[in-house]
């Protein structure tokens, strides 16, 4: 992580779950971490809960990741309070208890296609565009997929409606922003992270109460996934990564 200490990583999605498991693994690392998110107070008390000495090196700025001028203001602020950021950690992602064929579904699925997928263009689009400025080529981007990006899971009573395409996009998104940054000539890496089920707010309330013995990851389990795929040399891409716990059925 040598290469990485002192340099900026912005997390998405940052105020709970893998996001804030992200941010204090980053920071305990010796980067400097902007966290964005809608819920500031979370924020807040992610930055007062890290030791004394790591508080300096998080900054949180609010910002609703699939609303456009809210991820181009944040990455603006980036830029001119810490001279840009060369990783980025696309975590933002939100599921809803629907199905697509249920009647008034449109604001829900709405919802995951504008946080899920858009959000995360926005985000990769804005932190390259700050790099190409800076003539930055050795930046990071990581996306937090997941298990249903590949394959739709099937779970009794239960529909992964929008959320499983969103994820199937990303999966698509990833391999084309590789093809772009190879384009315009750059040694900035892109990552997809997939994991299986992560005991997180993310996870439906059912499925705690219907499968008690569940496996689920941890988030600190997808953070370090996050460290491991940054640290590789300059030569290694990790395009795909897939992290499942053990006793998954999927």
């Amino acid at each position: 992580m040598d290469r990485w200490q002192n340099r900026v990583a912005v997390v998405t999605g940052a105020s709970s779950g893998i996001g804030e498991a992200c941010c204090k693994d980053l920071v305990a690392k010796g980067l400097i971490v902007v966290g964005l998110a809608r819920r500031e107070e979370r924020l807040k008390q992610l930055k007062e809960s890290l030791p004394a000495d790591q508080q300096p090196r998080f900054h949180i700025r609010k910002c609703d990741v699939s609303v456009e001028q809210q991820v181009v203001d944040a990455f603006a602020w980036v830029d001119e309070t810490l001279g840009g950021a060369d990783v980025l950690v696309n975590n933002a992602g939100i599921a809803r208890d629907s199905q697509i064929v249920k009647a008034d579904n449109s604001a829900d699925m709405r919802a995951i296609l504008d946080t899920n997928v858009l959000g995360f263009v926005w985000c990769t689009r804005e932190i390259f565009r700050s790099q190409q400025k800076r003539n930055v080529t050795d930046g990071h981007v990581v996306v937090i997929n997941s298990i249903a990006g590949h394959k739709v899971p099937i779970m009794p009573n239960f529909s992964f409606n929008m959320y499983s395409p969103s994820k199937f996009a990303v999966t698509a998104l990833t391999e084309v922003l590789r093809q772009e940054f190879l384009q315009k000539k750059t040694q900035t890496k892109i990552t997809s992270i997939s994991p299986g089920a992560v005991d997180t707010e993310i996870i439906d309330e059912r499925v705690r109460v219907n499968f008690p013995e569940f496996p689920m990851l941890r988030a600190e389990d997808v953070a370090d996934a996050v460290s491991y795929c940054i640290q590789t040399p300059p030569n290694v891409q990790i395009h795909e990564l897939t992290i499942k716990p053990i006793g998954e059925n999927f």
